[in-house]
């Protein structure tokens, strides 16, 4: 038979004293004081009760993690689990309400969080600032899974900026929600791991989300002495990632170097290609690789001036190659109204526009920087959901 140990605290007597009821430890971390959000019982130790918070992938693998332990009824971690996302205009949902009803779990659309009772809440990739008065109603607040070693890339877009920058050591952070800001609560768990050379947001989103969901049960099978034992999070070292948007994918010829707009692509290429302009098209570039060296002796390529910008079709290897700030890059298809291959863009555009203009500089027939207008009010950011908080 199980017993379930639970400390119940009365009411507090007038004008405090003995018997007053104790600030649950995470409050008092958190320095907002009060008593227990919901007045009644604090748990001491699991099983659980658990309101989950998220919407991607990336938190899919940690709803995942939390509902293979509620069924797991040898260790009793999660009695209870049920699930808050957002509204998609998707049929089908966002992947963590995919698995929500797939998985006969309890699902609430934002701003609804139902009205049962919790332990504690969750937060991966959620995309929403909650309220003091939420994180209140949970006597052991909120846990946010957050994949970046914090203070390092605060915000909604980590892995993307992970990638962008070139970031050789990353992670994942285990850490508690704090009112009225983003990501600055303090560190119950923090676990760093190498970026795999090339990969892409993608890849690693796959990679931080199973060592989040892990480090996730962990700090749950220990809840009271995690939060005891939280830390602040340093001051020094804080850097942000805010979402990306369109005018991200625009490629700056002139000022980008090779390795910069590789790593542009790795980081945000499979939701938003990255767009250059041609001859007042805009045209996006589906598949972008690295220049052979050997390709890089061709005379095209070394015996003319040339600059950023502009285009060769190279037929041996059937990419066109682009030149940027400090040297090439190769595109293997674009998109301009469909998508076509370097071969079928150099047949049908650029060798025609090259025999109508025989006498025109070659230069006049380069990419150029896509400059987009100014972010309009109520326009949509785009930003990899796994990446929100």
């Amino acid at each position: 038979m199980r017993v379930l140990v639970r400390r119940c605290w009365g009411p507090r007597p007038v004008g405090g004293g003995a018997g007053r009821r104790p600030i649950p430890q995470w409050r008092a971390l958190a320095g907002l004081g009060g008593e227990d959000g919901r007045g009644t019982c604090v748990r001491e130790k699991p099983p659980w009760r658990v309101l989950f918070f998220g919407t991607d992938q990336f938190s899919r693998e940690a709803l995942r993690a939390l509902h293979a332990a509620r069924d797991n009824k040898e260790e009793e971690l999660i009695e209870k689990l049920e699930v808050v996302t957002v509204p998609s205009p998707s049929p089908k949902g966002l992947p963590v309400k995919q698995y929500a009803v797939q998985s006969q779990l309890p699902v609430y659309e934002w701003p609804d969080v139902g009205s049962g009772e919790y332990d504690v809440g969750v937060v991966a990739s959620f995309g929403r600032l909650l309220s003091e008065a939420l994180i209140l109603k949970f006597p052991y607040g909120i846990l946010n899974v957050h994949p970046s070693c914090l203070p390092r890339w605060r915000g909604p877009a980590p892995i993307i900026h992970t990638v962008l920058q070139g970031d050789t050591i990353t992670g994942v952070t285990i850490m508690q929600i704090r009112p009225k800001r983003f990501d600055v609560g303090p560190i119950l768990k923090q676990e760093t791991i190498p970026v795999p050379p090339k990969s892409t947001a993608k890849e690693l989103e796959v990679v931080l989300s199973r060592l989040g969901a892990n480090m996730l049960i962990s700090v749950l099978k220990n809840l009271p002495e995690s939060l005891k034992n939280g830390r602040q999070q340093p001051t020094e070292g804080v850097t942000h990632a805010p979402k990306i948007s369109a005018r991200t994918s625009c490629i700056k010829w002139e000022e980008q170097t090779s390795e910069e707009i590789f790593r542009l692509h790795r980081a945000i290429g499979s939701i938003i290609p990255l767009q250059t302009l041609w001859m007042d098209n805009t045209i996006k570039l589906l598949d972008l690789v690295e220049v052979n060296r050997s390709v890089l002796t061709d005379p095209k390529l070394t015996g003319q001036a040339v600059i950023p910008g502009s285009i060769i079709y190279h037929k041996q290897s059937q990419k066109l190659l682009v030149c940027c700030k400090d040297g090439w890059i190769g595109v293997r298809s674009v998109m301009l109204k469909k998508t076509l291959t370097a071969a079928d863009f150099y047949n049908g555009y650029l060798h025609p526009w090259h025999k109508k203009n025989s006498q025109a500089h070659p230069s006049q027939c380069r990419f150029q920087t896509l400059r987009l207008p100014a972010k309009k009010r109520g326009e949509k950011i785009v930003a990899m959901q796994q990446c929100t908080k």
